[in-house]
């Protein structure tokens, strides 16, 4: 059996020189290789880009009803009280 978390790969990337300079100041800054700098840097990016991500699948007649539900509540008097509620950056 392989243990997968202790696995590692190659990535070759192609970087302007620009980008490798201010990639090499900021590893030394956090006193990091560039390697570790790179991989905490994308592992990071990846992290905060899946939540987003999220996929909810419901039915068509669920779905419908969800919108009937939120389509009629812009009438309703709960919801007007809300809308007329002094937001606290109005105060």
């Amino acid at each position: 059996m392989i243990d997968t978390d202790t696995q590692t790969r190659i990535i070759h990337l192609k970087v302007r020189d620009d980008v490798w300079s201010l990639i090499d100041r900021a590893a030394k800054v956090q006193r990091k290789t560039r390697s570790d700098f790179m991989i905490d840097a994308a592992r990071r990016a990846a992290e905060d880009a899946l939540p987003d991500q999220a996929l909810v699948s419901v039915e068509a007649e669920s779905c419908n009803c969800l919108t009937d539900i939120l389509d009629n509540s812009l009438g309703n008097e709960g919801f007007q009280r809300l809308m007329n509620v002094t937001k606290p950056w109005q105060a």
